[in-house]
């Protein structure tokens, strides 16, 4: 059974409900982030766009076995072109997609499940992330307090684009014949490789630093690290897809580091106050 709630992220109220222990966001109430007047443009213009097809896509393909491939490769074919427009209503009905749905009545609108609504929230600006993520986890903190449920933030966020990566990994840069030692070495390698663009080491060398602290590299993290370091699985799952050498991925990815770190620490003040 369904029940709406609803999330503050600064002036604008965020409607999301719950339903079989998945939560859906209401992309349409984000979308009035960026314009209040157009919000279903706002939503059709991610949509169109490769990388929000590519996300979309890998996640219903994890998590929805009635998901046609057929018509989602010929929107991936198609995306990206000055010509090409898709509505949400098009893409469920014609994929059979899951992980976004549309509702009427008193609180209806575009909806999505939350690893799409995050996804949505970074294409918006990483700011609006940050305070969505934020209010999400306050609420859910919330709701454990209630039920005494556990939800960890980090592995929710991490959780889609961590498959969503491995899964380029897998198609594209491992060869049919290796072992599954070799194989874990080329997932190391890549896992590294977002390590070196975000924090200027790998995680040994970070252990080498730090033999004695607990957890690993990205254990240590910190949340805006964490949102940049998502963004950066998604979007280096795009560029494997794209066939750019491991040198040029990591140049593309650090440039994305730090123009989204600046980006959040120009904000810190704003964002302290949440935490």
């Amino acid at each position: 059974m369904a029940k709406n709630k609803t999330i503050r992220v600064e002036s604008f109220e965020i409607v999301l409900y719950s339903q079989n222990d998945a939560d859906f966001i209401s992309l349409t109430d984000m979308a009035r982030y960026r314009d209040k007047e157009r919000t279903n443009y706002i939503i059709q213009n991610w949509l169109r766009t490769r990388n929000a097809i590519d996300f979309c896509g890998l996640w219903e393909q994890i998590n929805n076995p009635g998901f046609k491939r057929i018509e989602f490769d010929a929107f991936r074919n198609d995306s990206g072109s000055n010509s090409f427009t898709l509505t949400p209503q098009r893409w469920i009905e014609s994929t059979n997609a899951i992980g976004i749905v549309s509702k009427s009545g008193r609180y209806g609108g575009t909806f999505a499940h939350r690893d799409i609504a995050f996804e949505f929230a970074s294409w918006i600006s990483p700011e609006f992330t940050l305070y969505l993520i934020t209010e999400f986890q306050r609420l859910k903190a919330d709701e454990s307090d209630r039920l005494k449920l556990e939800w960890n933030f980090q592995r929710t966020l991490a959780k889609v684009n961590y498959h969503i990566h491995t899964d380029a990994i897998k198609e594209n840069l491992i060869p049919a014949e290796l072992t599954k030692k070799q194989i874990s070495f080329v997932y190391a390698d890549e896992a590294d490789l977002l390590n070196m663009a975000l924090f200027g080491k790998t995680a040994l060398q970070w252990r080498s630093e730090k033999p004695t602290a607990e957890g690993n590299i990205r254990d240590m993290a910190t949340i805006e690290q964490l949102v940049v370091l998502s963004n950066m699985e998604s979007i280096n799952a795009m560029l494997i897809h794209q066939g750019l050498t491991q040198p040029e991925r990591l140049f593309q990815l650090n440039k994305m580091a730090i123009t989204q770190m600046n980006s959040l620490l120009h904000h810190k003040q704003s964002i302290d106050k949440l935490k």
